[in-house]
């Protein structure tokens, strides 16, 4: 689904991402993890298309990202980290206006509305302003309208933020019958018990580079001997005092 070759992406002097080779099979859950600043958002943006890389290719589903941009983006689903929405539109107006970038037919962004909305516990705001909606609520709807063209593959950034434990909860449910359905989610999250719970494989990235990539399994036998926690094998990878501080608050932040 995903195939990545010698990606780099520098700005001026300063090399975000360097040499990453990565393939990524569909019907898999991966997860992207690192500390901030170690490239995790400059590689899903560039996997999205919403960057064009310095060096290197990216093809999706056969597309590459170069050569035809917008083919690429119609078989998509991006979920930034933060929800930029037109808040002056009520849910259903957004998800139509969605639905007509993608070219979906009107009758079928209709159904498709009323299915998502009904999933994400959104129906009773359909008709309702986005501007008057939470942050866990505008970040539900972004799922609705990243999924609304049935994408092969879902780009998610940080997908628990701002989310209490039962949309948390339906979300991994969402991701994982997107995996069973032959599709495929690529995402990047600072929860480590997400990705431990629901991700197929997971790669590491420390200062623009993958470090580690495998299964949680063979992450814990290689490098803590079958003994520790995913968190284990972050800080031994990344061995950075003040991620010890923050894998502690990680503890409690997994829903």
């Amino acid at each position: 689904m995903i195939r990545i070759e010698g990606l780099e992406k520098r700005y001026g002097s300063f090399e975000a991402v360097h040499g990453i080779d990565l393939h990524v099979r569909p019907g898999e859950v991966f997860g992207f993890l690192g500390p901030n600043g170690a490239g995790k958002t400059t590689t899903l943006k560039m996997i999205a298309g919403l960057l064009k890389p310095t060096e290197g290719s990216v093809v999706i589903a056969d597309v590459d990202t170069a050569v035809d941009p917008v083919g690429a983006k119609r078989v998509i689903g991006y979920i930034p980290d933060r929800p930029y929405l037109y808040e002056k539109l009520t849910a259903r107006e957004f998800l139509s206006f969605i639905g007509g970038i993608y070219g979906v037919e009107e009758a079928h962004v209709a159904e498709r509305t009323v299915e998502l909305l009904d999933t994400f516990g959104l129906t009773r705001f359909t008709d309702e302003l986005v501007e008057g909606f939470s942050h866990g609520m505008k970040q539900r709807l972004t799922l609705c309208a990243a999924l609304l063209h049935h994408p092969k593959l879902l780009v998610v950034d940080e997908p628990m933020v701002g989310l209490d434990p039962a949309g948390a909860k339906l979300i991994k449910q969402v991701f994982r019958g997107m995996a069973d359905d032959g599709r495929t989610v690529f995402l990047s999250t600072h929860t480590l018990d997400v990705a431990e719970a629901i991700c197929d494989r997971v790669a590491i990235i420390v200062r623009g580079r993958i470090v580690t990539l495998g299964t949680v399994a063979e992450l814990k036998e290689l490098h803590t001997r079958g003994d520790g926690r995913l968190e284990d094998v972050f800080l031994e990878l990344v061995g950075r005092p003040e991620d010890r501080e923050v894998l502690a608050v990680l503890r409690g932040a997994g829903a």
